[in-house]
C-alpha cells in the first residue's frame, strides 16, 4: 500500500486564512500551479479570518486612516538603536544587512501596506466581495474601519472558490512539518515535507513557497517558551487559533530566516471565559472597574478611546492572580446607549442587589470589593458631565490607578459582573519579511524562493495598531502571490 504522496508545483502555500488563499489567486493569477496545505478539515478552515470580523483600518475602499503609518511607526520596537534610526530614512537597498535583518518595524513594509491597502480591496471585489462601513463593538473609537460584508468567513469563501476555479488545489487536514532546499535539483526550489489524513506523508517539490501559517498561539510550548509562565492562562479567541501551532515560524528560522516582531507578545482581546461562541468579547470596562481575584484595581480601565487601548489592557489580565478578574458595573451602565453593543458573549452578566452578594458570585472577599468600591466611589468627581459616546475627561482623583474617563459612582443596584480572561488573538513574534513579501535572512538577504504573509511575519511591538492585521494578510498574501509566480 503506498502511504506517501508526491506533489511536484510551482508554488506551495502552507494555510488557507487570508494571507495564504490571497497568495494562493494571487499566484494562480500569474499562470503557477499552486497547492495550498491547510491543517484543518474542511469545515474549518481559514485560520484566524475564518472567526474574526476583519476590519480594514480605512476612510474608504481607496484610503487608509489618516493616522495609519504613524501609528505602526511609533510602535516599531522598544530602545530603538539611533543609527539604525539612521539608516532606514535612507533609500532601502543602501541600508546595511543587519538593518534589513533588524526585527523592527520598518518603514518599508509600512508604506507598502499604506500603498496597496486600496488596490488590495479593489482586487478583493473582483471576487465578489463588498466593503462597508458597518457598526463596530467599539462604543469609542479613534480610527474608522471599513468591513467586509459578512467578515472574514466572506473573504475566505470568496477567495477559496476563486483559487479552486482557476485550477489551484487544497490538501486539507494536512500539516506542513520540514522545509528543505531542493539541492538535488539544478533549478531550485524546495522540498516541503507535510502529513496528511491518517498520518499519511506528503512531499512537495516546488519552486516557490509561500509560507502562511499563522503565529504560535496554539501552542502552548511555545507561549511559555516566549511569554512565560503566565502563558498557562492564556488560550485562543476562536478556534482557528488552535490551529496556529508555529511550524511555519520554525521552519523559515531553520532555513536561515531572521527573527522580527515581539516574541514576547501578543495581541491581546478580553473574553469572558464562559463564552462557547468564538470572540466572546466583553468591551464594557471603560464604564465599570475591574478588579482581580483579591477585588484590587490594578489598571486604569479608561484612559482614552476604547479601541486604542483594550489591547494592552487585556494583556495586563494574564498578569493578574489566576488570570482572571472581573468587570464591576451598576444599573447606571443604561445611560450609555446601546451599550450592549459591546458585549459579545452569549453568558449572562453576574447580577445581585448589593456588592457583597455580588462579590460572592464572583468568588471575591466581599470586605475587600466593598473597600475597593468605597474608595473609588469617594474620588470620583461630580463636576463635569458624562459622555459616554465621546472622550470626556470625567476621572477620578487622587486614585492609584487613576481612572481617566468616565468615571462614575458605582452605587445603583442592581449590580453586575462579567468575568474576564486575556486571550490570544495572534502572536506579535514571527519572520522578517521585504516589501516584496520575501522572508529574509539574518544577514539582510532575501532567500531564494521563499515568502510569507500574514501573522506568521512579525511587524507589531508594544501595542497592536487596530484593524490591520486581515489587511496585512491579504496585502502582502497578494504580494507574494505575485512575486512568486514571477520567479
Amino acid at each position: 500500500m503506498n502511504t506517501r504522496t508526491e506533489l511536484r508545483r510551482d508554488v506551495a502555500v502552507v494555510g488557507c486564512g487570508i494571507a495564504g488563499l490571497s497568495a494562493a489567486v494571487s499566484a494562480l493569477e500569474g499562470g503557477a500551479s499552486v497547492v495550498c496545505l491547510e491543517r484543518s478539515g474542511i469545515d474549518d478552515f481559514g485560520g484566524n479570518t475564518r472567526w474574526t470580523d476583519a476590519y480594514f483600518r480605512m476612510k474608504d475602499e481607496h484610503t487608509v486612516s489618516d493616522d495609519f503609518e504613524e501609528a505602526l511607526i511609533s510602535n516599531a520596537g522598544h530602545n530603538l538603536d539611533p543609527n539604525i534610526i539612521r539608516h532606514v530614512a535612507d533609500p532601502y537597498e543602501s541600508w546595511p544587512g543587519y538593518v534589513k535583518a533588524f526585527g523592527m518595524t520598518d518603514p518599508e513594509l509600512v508604506s507598502t501596506l499604506s500603498a496597496q491597502a486600496g488596490p488590495t480591496v479593489q482586487w478583493l471585489k473582483r471576487f465578489g466581495i463588498r466593503f462597508d462601513a458597518l457598526p463596530t463593538y467599539f462604543m469609542t473609537a479613534a480610527a474608522p474601519r471599513l468591513m467586509p460584508v459578512g467578515g472574514g468567513l466572506a473573504l475566505i469563501e470568496a477567495l477559496r472558490a476563486q483559487a479552486l476555479s482557476a485550477g489551484g488545489e487544497i490538501l486539507y487536514e494536512t500539516a506542513a512539518r520540514k522545509l528543505d532546499r531542493n539541492e538535488d535539483d539544478d533549478s531550485g526550489g524546495w522540498i516541503l515535507q507535510a502529513i496528511g489524513p491518517q498520518g499519511r506523508a506528503v512531499k512537495i517539490l516546488a519552486r516557490s513557497v509561500i509560507l502562511a501559517s499563522g503565529g504560535f498561539q496554539g501552542n502552548p510550548e511555545m507561549l511559555g517558551q516566549y511569554i512565560g509562565p503566565t502563558a498557562r492562562y492564556l488560550r485562543p479567541v476562536a478556534r482557528g487559533g488552535w490551529y496556529n501551532k508555529g511550524e511555519g515560524i520554525r521552519m523559515a528560522l531553520a532555513a536561515g530566516a531572521a527573527p522580527a516582531g515581539d516574541f514576547t507578545s501578543y495581541h491581546a482581546e478580553p473574553v469572558d471565559p464562559r463564552a462557547l461562541r468564538p470572540e466572546g468579547l466583553v468591551m464594557n470596562f471603560p464604564y465599570g472597574i475591574l478588579v482581580n481575584r483579591v477585588g484590587h484595581r490594578f489598571i486604569d480601565e479608561a484612559p482614552g478611546p476604547v479601541d486604542l487601548h483594550y489591547d494592552p489592557i487585556a494583556r495586563s489580565i494574564k498578569d493578574q492572580p489566576d488570570g482572571l478578574v472581573h468587570v464591576i458595573f451598576d444599573a447606571s451602565i443604561d445611560d450609555v446607549p446601546n451599550w450592549k453593543r459591546s458585549i459579545r458573549t452569549e453568558q449572562a452578566p453576574l447580577q445581585a442587589d448589593t456588592l457583597d452578594a455580588l462579590a460572592r458570585l464572583c468568588d471575591i472577599n466581599p470586605e475587600s470589593l466593598r473597600r475597593t468600591i468605597d474608595e473609588y466611589n469617594r474620588c470620583c468627581t461630580t463636576g463635569g458631565p458624562f459622555s459616554p459616546l465621546t472622550v470626556d475627561g470625567l476621572s477620578t482623583q487622587g486614585l492609584a490607578p487613576p481612572k481617566s474617563n468616565w468615571a462614575r459612582p458605582i452605587e445603583r443596584a442592581p449590580f453586575f459582573a462579567y468575568p474576564i480572561i486575556s486571550t490570544v488573538c495572534f502572536t506579535y513574534g514571527g519572520i522578517k519579511t521585504d516589501s516584496q513579501a520575501r522572508v529574509v535572512d539574518t544577514d539582510g538577504r532575501p532567500i531564494p524562493g521563499l515568502y510569507a504573509a500574514g501573522e506568521m511575519t512579525g511587524l507589531y511591538h508594544q501595542v497592536y495598531t487596530g484593524a490591520t492585521s486581515v489587511m496585512r494578510g491579504a496585502v502582502f498574501g497578494r504580494l507574494a502571490g505575485q512575486h512568486a509566480a514571477a520567479a
